[in-house]
């Protein structure tokens, strides 16, 4: 089995996050890291790598500038077989249209001499939470789609999911090839141990360009996105709290108060 695992760098939540002069998001210039919803998609491919055994390739793929590599190690830490960083100039600023144009183009050329049985993709980024990327790799790529699963099953190229949804869990099965997203229910990410960091210096770890996949410049970027952050506004300093002292028993009037100032009552 081959399977692919898209893996993003994002900046790290902890850290003073920043924006560029164009309005995108700093990623060179803060900390960043693997991002934790694709942890899940990480796990649950080493999973289905353990259950078929060790003829299965599991591939961790990331689009991002250079210091984006620091999520492809990590994924092969984990364990994942071998990486593939697509990194250009040209890509800074694009969308989530353009981002899965690079994708599918780089999971084509990493299934040139094999297939690809199964794409794999966290539910969303943690910095731009829009869970619109395993719908346009589907389309891309034109492969069904299964998304959300909290639970995976396989059988031979069969797929059987279940989905947790607000009223009711669905129970969805389909063929590979497939994209295939999962939740941060499908199981906890394990940690690299001491071994998988060092085996992971010697496996193989790729980076393509644009013109390795056929994609020209301006297809992707900023000056091409569907979509444009207008304004920024810095998040204001927190402010020092208000102690009430329940001196005279009016402790819990001045508590009634300011909830109902705040809407909250």
């Amino acid at each position: 089995m081959n399977i692919v695992v898209c893996v993003k760098y994002v900046p790290d939540a902890t850290a003073d996050r920043q924006f560029e002069s164009d309005k995108t998001v700093d990623r060179v210039g803060v900390d960043g890291l693997l991002s934790e919803l694709d942890e899940y998609a990480v796990e649950q491919a080493l999973q289905l790598k353990e259950k078929a055994g060790d003829d299965t390739l599991v591939t961790a793929l990331c689009v991002g500038p250079e210091k984006a590599v620091d999520a492809v190690r990590k994924a092969l830490q984990m364990g994942a077989d071998e990486g593939v960083h697509v990194v250009d100039d040209a890509i800074a600023g694009s969308d989530a249209a353009a981002t899965s144009l690079v994708l599918a183009k780089a999971i084509e050329k990493a299934g040139a001499e094999t297939k690809v049985d199964l794409v794999v993709c966290g539910m969303a980024s943690t910095d731009g939470v829009m869970s619109v990327i395993p719908a346009m790799l589907a389309e891309r790529l034109d492969l069904p789609q299964v998304t959300l699963a909290s639970v995976i099953e396989t059988q031979g190229d069969q797929v059987r999911v279940k989905r947790d949804g607000d009223t009711a869990t669905e129970v969805i099965g389909a063929t590979m090839p497939l994209v295939l997203s999962v939740t941060d229910q499908s199981g906890e990410a394990r940690y690299p141990s001491f071994k998988g960091i060092m085996a992971a210096k010697k496996k193989p770890l790729e980076t393509w360009s644009l013109s390795d996949l056929g994609v020209d410049a301006g297809q992707v970027g900023l000056s091409v996105a569907w979509t444009e952050v207008q304004e920024t506004t810095a998040r204001p300093p927190r402010t020092a709290g208000e102690i009430v002292k329940d001196e005279d028993g009016s402790g819990a009037t001045a508590l009634a108060e300011f909830l109902a100032s705040k809407k909250f009552i």
